[in-house]
C-alpha cells in the first residue's frame, strides 16, 4: 500500500516482560486517554493507529515518520514518562512490528502462554480505529491475518487447552491455598472482563454458595450475578463486606487504589487478590499480620502441568504464524510494485497517444478503433510481463523497480 515516502509501520509499547504492575499502571490508557490519543493522532496526520491497553501490556501500532511520535502520544495521555518508557519499552519497525503483532495476537507473548483474550481486544481496538478513520488497508489486512493465525492455532494445536488466563490462575491459587473453600465467604469487587471470568470460574470450581459481588454500578453487578447465581451487595457496604469475607478479589478498572489498610478491621485471616492494572489494592494492607496480598503478576508465575503441556505446541503455533505471515508478506510485496506498474502503463499510454496523433495526420483513412484496440492490448501485455517478473523475483524486486524507473524515467512515490 502506498505510503508517504518517510512513514514506516511501528509497534511501540511495554509488557509484563520488563515492566512490573506498577510501571504498567503508569502507562495504562483510560477510555478518555484512548479518545485523546486518537484525536491527537488525527490532528498530527497519523493515518493509521491501533491502541491496546490491557493488564499485561500497553501498545500502539501505527504509521509514523519516527517512533517518537507514537511514544509521545502514549506518554502525553498516561502517567508514564518518556524516561520510564525507555527503560522498559520496545520499539519494532516494519517486518519486526508485523511479526510482533502476530506473536501477541496468537497468545505466544501472553503472560500465561496460550491466553487468547488478547485477540478479542485486538479485534475491538481495530473496530474503534476503523470508526475513527484511523485504519488503513495495510493495518486492516494485517489484523485480519493475525485473527486468521489465532483461529488456526486454536483449532489445530492445543496451545490453549485447559482453562487459562489470570482469572483461572487466581481461582486455582485460591483452591490450592485455602482449606474448606466451599464454606468461605468470597467477595468479588469489580465486574470487568477479568471480574466476570473469575466469577464464572469461582462458581464452576469451588461449589461455593457464599459468593458476593460489588460494583460501583449496581446494574452491571446484577447482570453478572443473574448469570452465575451469586449475591449482589451495595457499593456503600464495601467496607462491611470486606470485613465479613475470607477472600476478597479486586478486579476494578479504577485508576487509583480502592482497597487500603484503613478499610480492614477484621482480625481473621484474609486473602486479598488484586487482578487490576493499575493496582487497586494499596500495598499498605501488607502491614496487617492477618492479610495475605497476591497480585496478578505473582499468580501468572504459578505454572502448572497445563502450561508445561502447552509449551510442546509452541513450534506448531510458530509454523502456522509463518504460513499466514508469508501470505501477508506476499500481498505486501505485490503492493510494492503497483505504483511502478501503473507508472509504466501511464508512460506507455503517453507514447501511444503521441504516436496515434502523428499517424492520424499522416494517414487519410486512419482506423481509430483498430489502432486503439491493438495498442491497448500491447500495453497490457508489456505491463503484465513486468508485473510477472516482479512477482516471481521478489528477492530482487527492489533493484528491478529501480532499474525500470531509470529505463522509463518514471516518477513514483515510495512504499512501506
Amino acid at each position: 500500500m502506498q505510503q508517504h515516502k518517510s512513514t514506516h509501520f511501528y509497534a511501540i509499547g511495554l509488557s509484563y516482560k520488563k515492566a512490573d504492575a506498577e510501571v504498567r499502571g503508569h502507562f495504562s490508557l483510560s477510555n478518555e486517554g484512548k479518545n485523546n490519543v486518537m484525536a491527537q493522532a488525527k490532528a498530527n496526520g497519523i493515518e493509521s493507529l491501533i491502541l491496546i491497553s490491557t493488564c499485561n501490556r500497553t501498545e500502539l501500532y501505527g504509521f509514523a515518520e519516527h517512533p517518537y511520535q507514537l511514544i509521545h502520544l502514549l506518554c502525553e495521555n498516561t502517567k508514564g514518562t518518556v524516561e520510564e518508557f525507555q527503560d522498559v519499552a520496545y520499539v519494532y519497525k516494519n517486518k519486526e512490528a508485523i511479526n510482533h503483532m502476530f506473536r501477541v495476537g496468537s497468545g505466544l507473548d501472553s503472560q500465561i502462554l496460550g491466553d487468547f483474550e488478547i485477540i478479542s481486544q485486538l479485534k475491538s481496538a481495530a473496530r474503534v480505529s476503523k470508526i475513527e478513520g484511523l485504519l488503513n488497508s495495510f493495518t486492516e489486512r494485517l489484523v485480519n491475518s493475525v485473527i486468521q493465525a489465532s483461529k488456526r492455532i486454536k483449532n489445530e494445536t492445543e496451545l490453549s487447552s485447559g482453562a487459562t488466563s489470570v482469572s483461572f490462575a487466581s481461582v486455582q491459587y485460591i483452591m490450592n491455598s485455602v482449606e474448606n473453600i466451599s464454606e468461605k465467604n468470597i467477595l468479588l469487587f469489580g465486574t470487568g472482563k477479568i471480574g466476570r471470568n473469575t466469577c464464572e470460574n469461582l462458581v464452576k470450581h469451588t461449589k461455593n454458595s457464599h459468593i458476593s459481588l460489588i460494583n460501583r454500578t449496581k446494574a452491571k453487578a446484577e447482570e453478572v450475578a443473574g448469570k452465575f447465581n451469586v449475591l449482589v451487595k451495595d457499593f456503600e457496604n464495601l467496607e462491611n463486606e470486606i470485613n465479613n469475607s475470607d477472600i476478597v478479589i479486586v478486579a476494578t478498572g479504577a485508576l487509583n487504589p480502592t482497597v487500603y489498610k484503613s478499610l480492614i478491621t477484621t482480625k481473621k485471616p484474609l486473602l486479598v487478590l488484586d487482578l487490576s492494572i493499575p493496582k487497586n489494592v494499596n500495598e499498605d494492607v501488607k502491614a496487617l499480620p492477618n492479610v495475605s496480598l497476591m497480585h496478578m503478576d505473582d499468580l501468572a508465575k504459578i505454572t502448572d502441568n497445563t502450561l508445561e503441556k502447552r509449551k510442546a505446541f509452541i513450534p506448531d503455533a510458530e509454523r502456522i504464524i509463518s504460513e499466514v505471515m508469508a501470505e501477508f508478506n506476499a500481498w505486501l510485496d505485490t503492493l510494492k510494485f503497483v505504483p511502478t506498474i501503473q507508472a509504466i502503463k501511464h508512460k506507455l499510454t503517453d507514447i501511444k497517444n503521441s504516436e496515434l496523433n502523428t499517424h492520424r495526420k499522416k494517414i487519410a483513412d486512419f482506423n481509430e478503433d483498430q489502432a486503439e484496440l491493438i495498442t491497448n492490448t500491447l500495453i497490457q501485455k508489456i505491463t503484465n510481463q513486468f508485473a510477472h517478473h516482479l512477482r516471481e523475483d521478489s528477492d530482487s524486486s527492489d533493484e528491478s523497480i529501480e532499474l525500470i524507473k531509470k529505463i522509463f524515467q518514471l516518477e513514483t512515490t515510495e512504499n512501506v
